[in-house]
């Protein structure tokens, strides 16, 4: 199927193929027609010059290139082209599309090459399990016993298995978010575990808890009662703050149906109660989607009737300054049509300028360029809706090479 390419043996973890030196080639001149011989030109490149042409390529291709003979497999795979790379030529965010509603199976859409991968994640077992990036790690957690936390390298496939968090151990809601150092390559990780009050529903109890990748220790950093209001499944942590998305737990106005708070965690503070962070979402959503875009916090959201709030009739893009919403962009009517189906909650994210937006219904995927506020749609996913009831969904992620959990 046009558009669709194979992945899962691309990998650096595999061995490259015996393959000997190029052959040499013939070509005619123009003078005479005679026939010349030339050498290949990996034949006469020292290994630092075909490094840095290999390292210009888009990373699918860089797969390719360490497939072709074992001396390419040996630059492209070395630490020194691993570490130099995102240096020399920025990548675009991919998009993995799961495309089944209980398998972890899908498609990854390089925006570059306008071509979708097959791509297998190491150890993830469903596709409805939580999921954050940050710089080309993925950190996923199952959604049941919240105990199965893993980091991973999509491209690589290196992956590691955190030890199981604190806090509750059955939550309502829990929301999981990942950053990783620029320099340090390090990351955190926060889960926010949210559990409705017993017999009041108006209350939750809500824990957020920290994973330091240097010292591999959790530190529940701060508990706290809310009322009226509830956490949910959407965080991102943008500039060293964690934010959280709460859902009204009822009791108010009807355009207040979301909120957010903020938690510092340079100083593990949030100069005192949750709460106190708070700032209005100032307009009705179906649903909400945060995204840290070049350390922005952005946000993606349903745009709610006037009458009738719960059913969705557009979506928009915000971006917070200060303690302020500024709408940046509106998706146009005709886009919004094109997705055929459209529930009032659906799967987006982003990273870097790009952002994602795709429906539940439906495999279509819309791409915004927040730099260019071009909205494009992908190339059709290899694959198609086969009843009724299935979902589909996905994430956003850095391809990279550079970054181990």
């Amino acid at each position: 199927m046009e558009g669709e390419a194979s992945w899962v043996n691309n990998s650096f973890e595999n061995p490259t193929r015996d393959i000997g030196e190029f052959d040499l080639f013939s070509e005619l001149s123009d003078e005479g027609n005679k026939e010349v011989n030339a050498i290949s030109v990996d034949l006469i490149l020292p290994d630092d010059l075909l490094e840095r042409i290999l390292a210009c390529l888009p990373i699918a291709s860089i797969f390719r290139a360490g497939c072709v003979c074992k001396r390419w497999h040996g630059i492209v795979s070395s630490r020194r082209f691993l570490w130099n790379f995102p240096h020399v030529l920025p990548q675009k965010p991919w998009y993995f599309m799961f495309t089944s509603s209980d398998e972890p199976v899908g498609y990854a859409f390089d925006p570059i090459l306008r071509k979708w991968f097959g791509i297998d994640l190491p150890h993830i077992k469903k596709s409805n399990w939580l999921i954050a990036t940050s710089r080309g790690l993925v950190s996923f957690m199952d959604r049941d016993s919240r105990s199965e936390l893993y980091v991973c390298n999509p491209i690589t496939k290196r992956c590691r298995k955190l030890q199981e968090p604190p806090g509750l151990k059955v939550s309502d809601y829990s929301a999981l978010a990942i950053s990783a150092n620029r320099i340090s390559n390090g990351y955190t990780i926060s889960i926010v575990k949210s559990k409705l009050g017993l017999g009041n529903f108006f209350q939750s109890d809500l824990s957020i808890h920290i994973y330091d990748s240097e010292t591999r220790m959790w530190v529940t950093s701060c508990t706290e009662v809310l009322t009226g209001w509830r956490g949910g499944d959407e965080s991102v942590i943008c500039g060293g703050v964690l934010y959280l998305l709460l859902y009204s737990a009822g009791g108010g106005s009807t355009d207040t149906r979301h909120g957010l708070i903020r938690y510092n965690l340079s100083n593990r503070s949030s100069r005192g109660l949750l709460i106190r962070s708070f700032i209005k979402v100032p307009f009705p959503l179906t649903c909400g989607r945060l995204m840290n875009l070049n350390e922005k916090l952005v946000m993606v959201g349903g745009i709610g009737k006037q009458d009738r709030p719960d059913i969705i009739k557009g979506i928009g893009i915000w971006v917070l300054n200060g303690k302020d919403w500024q709408e940046i962009a509106r998706m146009p009517h005709k886009f919004f049509q094109g997705f055929g189906e459209f529930d009032e909650v659906f799967a987006s994210s982003g990273t870097d300028n790009l952002i994602y937006i795709q429906s539940y219904g439906a495999p279509a995927l819309l791409v915004f360029d927040i730099n260019q506020r071009q909205w494009k749609w992908s190339q059709k996913c290899p694959v198609s809706k086969r009843f009724p009831l299935q979902l589909f969904t996905g994430f956003c992620f850095e391809p990279r090479l550079d970054m181990a959990p």
